[in-house]
């Protein structure tokens, strides 16, 4: 599933093509994909300016001039690609071709951009929701999520904060969009790599019994913060499916220091230990055990 920087890359693709353009015309070819449209979906849609485009954890939000806004999840598969100057073509070279018979193809804005933005999603585990304005604080969706990583709000009082008396692991607890939002399984590996953390660790270490964050707090904060920078700069990582809005891949997989490298040489300088894999909480978790501690 797209992580973070992948839903950050494709709000940046998408954004010169929908903000501040207006939904000329809507197509969706599908009763549902994850969950069935509103009944008014197309309705609410059609006519309307694009205001904003914005991200909350790996939601993309658009703002419409009618007070509504557009959640959107790119589930396992989804992917949006943009269509210009009635090119149907998509520029880059594929690692995982694109099928072209558009038969996944679900949904499609027509902009007055000129540009055409579809949604591609072979699983259909993605979906599309529109919440007014005024009740986006209630949606369950959203409600519950905590402090985005890369906002001024998320530091090493605040994780620790969050940590304090906490009896599950550390991986465990950063996975747990309650406490940090938007963090899946690629970037905590390899930012609990970054910082020299165990994936094992016990989350409350995080805090001191006062509940002030410890240096392996602060470690870990620079360490997501630097992960997430480089992965977006990067446009994301290719696993699967994510591609960016322009069809290409994202680089940032090879960047990976131990996500996907088990049985090779620790990257750490004077390591030398073997990244080893194991499942935790039902994901592949990737580590160091020698310089993770």
């Amino acid at each position: 599933m797209p992580e973070l920087p992948e839903v950050e890359t494709v709000r940046r693709g998408l954004q010169p093509a929908m903000e501040g353009f207006r939904i000329v015309k809507m197509e969706v070819r599908r009763k549902d994909l994850r969950f069935p449209f509103q009944r008014d979906f197309v309705p609410r849609l059609a006519g309307q300016t694009v205001t904003g485009l914005g991200r909350r954890a790996k939601y993309l939000l658009a703002d419409l001039a009618s007070g509504d806004v557009l959640l959107m999840h790119l589930g396992m598969s989804g992917s949006f690609r943009v269509i210009k100057d009635d090119d149907a073509s998509t520029p880059g070279e594929f690692h995982h071709p694109r099928g072209k018979d558009g038969a996944h193809d679900h949904v499609v804005f027509h902009m007055s951009s000129g540009a055409v933005i579809v949604f591609n999603d072979p699983r259909r585990f993605g979906y599309m929701k529109i919440i007014a304005r005024g009740a986006i604080d209630e949606e369950p969706l959203l409600s519950g999520l905590g402090p985005e990583p890369l906002g001024n709000e998320f530091d090493a009082s605040m994780l620790a904060h969050s940590c304090a008396n906490k009896k599950t692991s550390l991986k465990a607890a950063l996975l747990d969009q309650r406490v940090v939002a938007g963090l899946g399984n690629i970037y905590v590996c390899e930012a609990l790599f970054r910082a020299r953390l165990s994936p094992r660790r016990l989350a409350a270490t995080l805090a001191t019994k006062k509940a002030e964050p410890t240096d392996h707090a602060k470690r870990l904060v620079n360490a997501i913060h630097a992960v997430l920078n480089q992965a977006i700069k990067a446009g994301g990582s290719s696993l699967r499916d994510h591609r960016q809005t322009s069809g290409e891949l994202g680089y940032f997989q090879h960047s990976f220091q131990v996500y996907d490298r088990e049985g090779e040489t620790c990257q750490t300088a004077g390591c030398g230990g073997i990244v080893r894999r194991f499942t935790q909480n039902g994901r592949s978790t990737f580590w160091c055990p020698k310089c993770q501690k």
